[in-house]
């Protein structure tokens, strides 16, 4: 005769390796952000016609800026010395001095004074908006590209008569008199956009606004089971 076999335990029993534990201490239990995060930020910026709007607020205000640099250009250039003779019974105009540089420094004040522009109208724009974008950033390139057109074209307006040889008969044979603003360098006209672009460029990615961490913005990094962050 054989000795009976234990029983096994009733299904509905535990054994003493699964029993429940109480949680450690310090446990923190997981709520529901920590456990998922939806992938949204919220909305971005003031919405697309606004800044369209604003955008266009820009390139007008930057063009008629424009008017100004002119009338700078036309006082703070350099003048070019012309002198009138008379060959055959005609009027010929010549420089008064070959070797001068005012023609360079024509092209250089515009040039300075297109970035100095460009600069503060950057500086303007971050200021009243404290943001970046894709349509103020084509505003200010746009807008100072008008700009400075339309200062070329009211120096040049503002300044010497183009007639040379009509002025050289006006003040005489031999005498002095100054040459007509020009613009030679025309690469210049995209100094202020250039300007504007990098300088609104760097005063975004400095002192601009930052996209808030996705972990950060919903209750931190998820935790494990016991409380501790998770990397």
């Amino acid at each position: 005769m054989t000795a009976p076999l234990t029983p096994p335990p009733p299904p509905h029993e535990q054994s003493s390796q699964n029993a429940w534990q109480p949680p450690a201490a310090g446990y923190v239990a997981p709520v529901a952000h920590d456990a998922a995060w939806d992938g949204t930020y919220g909305q971005d910026g003031p919405g697309m016609k606004t800044e369209v709007r604003e955008a266009a607020v820009v390139t007008v205000v930057v063009a008629v800026a424009g008017a100004l640099l002119g009338v700078l250009w036309w006082w703070l250039a350099p003048h070019v010395p012309l002198v009138g003779d008379v060959v055959d019974k005609s009027w010929v105009v010549y420089l008064s001095d070959s070797e001068g540089e005012q023609a360079i420094g024509v092209d250089g004040t515009f040039t300075l004074l297109a970035v100095a522009f460009g600069a503060v109208s950057a500086l303007g724009v971050f200021l009243w908006r404290r943001r970046g974008g894709v349509p103020l950033a084509v505003a200010l390139g746009f807008g100072g590209l008008l700009g400075s057109l339309l200062a070329w074209k009211l120096g040049v307006w503002l300044g010497p008569s183009q007639d040379v040889i009509a002025h050289a008969e006006q003040v005489g044979k031999g005498v002095t008199f100054s040459a007509p603003l020009k613009l030679g360098a025309k690469g210049a006209l995209l100094a202020w956009s250039l300007a504007a672009l990098v300088v609104h460029l760097g005063l975004t990615a400095l002192f601009g606004p930052r996209d808030p961490e996705p972990y950060q913005e919903h209750g931190g990094l998820p935790k494990d089971p016991y409380g501790a962050p998770m990397a």
